[in-house]
This record gives structure tokens, C-alpha cells and sequence, in this order.
């Protein structure tokens, strides 16, 4: 990979706007990347879990990343998913991310098929050497069921292979510990990039170097005051910024548990926030994920006017 400068700070993983015939909405997606930047964020990361990049196929990724990038104007880094079962398949997306435009690529252990640590570890040497953009670690165990190690992130860093990490490992300790061992290696410029959008506070004062919060979607300006308030050494005033990101955070539970799990809470309840906010035009999900209904978007307004949004 080539080397350039680190990204780090605020990188929100873009939820992808969708109409309602599940058509890329380029325009709810463009105001939306537009609002993040005006923010204050510090970068992108397209074709995420938030994303749902999973779920669409590639001509949806292609789109949707030609219009991160296109919006983005060189104003702050794009990183994109390349998030796929197979390490031929993730080769494949790596670079047709590069090839539009992304300044950097986001690989997850494969999965569906069983693999160790040393097949985890040959994939992601396979997806580096494949592209001239830097490459990012997804840990997210939860969907891929295996979790990266310290020692073969700290390994794989120190070979040059992954300029960075996203945890969203939900495993705080273990981030804790990957913060000391990147330091004990002296691994300067290694991007540490907590995904846990509670904790972020806790995470950059014990050293990460930036976050990847599915809710700043929602309310990027927030998060980009955290970071502020944490650079600046103002405890109090992060600790009370995190703590009214918290109260947001609760959206996700504004979906009826009998109908919905998993990506339809998380992604489900940030596009609703956003449609409520009037920043995209639909709430609209890709199947078999179901946009969340009246009486759901009533509770997500509710909290929406309760942390000052609306």
C-alpha cells in the first residue's frame, strides 16, 4: 500500500439513502454527506454495516460511493467497504473502491465459511497487496463470528499491511489492550478507530485515535463537539456531550422487538431520524429488512426533540 496521512478523528460510516423502489436516493445521500461535513467530520467511511452494504448489490455499492466521493470533493478522506465472504470477492471490491475514488479500503475477516487465524491473516495480506490504498481491519465478531486478535492486528500493522483498525468488537477491554500494544510497538500513525458510539469519550481519552459512530449520521455536530471537548482536555463538557449522545442513542430501541433485530434497529433508526429531520427523503431499507413504521418514527421524534435536535 501507499503511505499517506493517517486518518483519524470523526469518520461517520454512511448510511446509504434509499428510495422507495430501493434505488440509491443520490440526492437525500449527497445532502446528507454535505450536512456531515459542514459538521466538522474529519472523514467518511462509505459501504459499511450502516451502509448496508451486505445487503446491495454492486452496481447500489458503485453508486452510492461515486456520490460520497463526488460530494466529498477532496475535502476530507472517503474509506469504503470492502466487505465480502471470499478474499476474491473482497480483492474485487477493493478495487473497484479505489478505482473510484476512495482514499482507503475497509476489510472484515471473511466469513459464512469457518476459518482461523491464519486463513483471516492470508485474506487480509491478499486484500492489501491487491490495492495501492491504504487498508483498514473491520472487527466486528458479531456479524463475521470470529474476532481479530491484538497479535495478528499489531503483526499485520507492523508489516505494513492495515494502516488501522475499526473496533466494533463491543469488547472495550480488548480495545484497551490493542491501544497499549500499538503503543509498545511504537506503531506511530496507526489508526485505532472505536466503532461503540456510547464509549467514544472513554475511548479517545484512553488513547484511540478517532471514531466510526453509526449515530453520527444522525447528529454529526455532536460528535465532532466530543472530539473537540476531548482534544481541548474539557472533561466535564465531553463527559456531558457523551452523555446527551447516550440519551440519543436510545432510538434504537424505538422498534417493536417482535419485528425487528439487529441492522433494521441500527441502520432502521438512523434513516428514520433522518427522514424525521427532513435530511433524506425516505426511510426505505433493503430487504429483508423492514423500514420502521408511524408509530415507531413518533417515538424516534420524541427523542429527537428530547436531546435538542428538532
Amino acid at each position: 500500500m501507499t503511505t499517506t496521512a493517517p486518518i483519524q478523528g470523526l469518520v461517520p460510516p454512511v448510511v446509504t439513502p434509499l428510495k422507495d423502489d430501493l434505488t440509491v436516493d443520490s440526492g437525500s445521500l449527497e445532502r446528507l454527506v454535505a450536512r456531515m461535513i459542514d459538521a466538522g467530520v474529519d472523514g467518511l467511511f462509505a459501504l459499511g454495516s450502516s451502509g448496508e452494504t451486505a445487503l446491495l448489490d454492486d452496481a447500489q455499492r458503485d453508486r452510492a460511493l461515486e456520490v460520497i466521493v463526488k460530494t466529498a470533493d477532496g475535502r476530507v478522506p472517503v474509506l469504503a467497504g470492502a466487505i465480502e465472504p471470499a478474499t476474491a470477492r473482497a480483492v474485487e471490491r477493493a478495487r473497484a473502491a479505489e478505482r473510484l475514488g476512495a482514499q482507503a479500503v475497509v476489510a472484515t475477516a471473511p466469513f459464512y465459511v469457518i476459518v482461523g487465524p491464519h486463513e483471516t491473516e492470508r485474506h487480509f495480506r491478499s486484500v492489501g497487496a491487491a490495492v495501492d490504498v491504504p487498508l483498514f481491519a473491520y472487527d466486528i465478531p458479531a456479524c463475521v463470528h470470529s474476532k481479530l486478535s491484538n497479535d495478528l492486528i499489531v503483526r499485520l500493522a507492523s508489516d505494513g499491511v492495515i494502516a488501522g483498525v475499526k473496533d466494533s468488537s463491543g469488547d472495550d477491554v480488548a480495545f484497551r489492550q490493542l491501544l497499549l500494544s500499538v503503543a509498545d510497538a511504537g506503531l506511530t500513525g496507526f489508526a485505532t478507530l472505536t466503532g461503540h458510539e456510547v464509549m467514544v469519550d472513554s475511548m479517545l481519552l484512553a488513547g484511540a485515535s478517532g471514531s466510526v459512530p453509526g449515530l453520527a449520521n444522525v447528529d454529526p455536530a455532536g460528535y465532532a463537539r466530543l472530539h473537540a471537548a476531548v482534544a481541548a482536555g474539557d472533561l466535564a463538557g465531553a463527559r456531558a456531550e457523551q452523555e446527551r449522545l447516550t440519551r440519543l442513542f436510545r432510538i434504537v430501541e424505538a422498534a417493536d422487538p417482535a419485528t425487528a433485530a439487529g441492522m433494521t434497529r441500527g441502520a432502521g433508526s438512523f434513516k428514520t431520524a433522518l427522514h424525521v429531520l427532513g435530511i433524506i427523503d425516505s426511510n426505505a431499507i433493503s430487504l429483508p429488512l423492514r423500514p420502521l413504521d408511524s408509530t415507531e418514527a413518533e417515538r424516534i421524534r420524541q427523542i429527537l426533540d428530547s436531546v435538542g435536535l428538532l
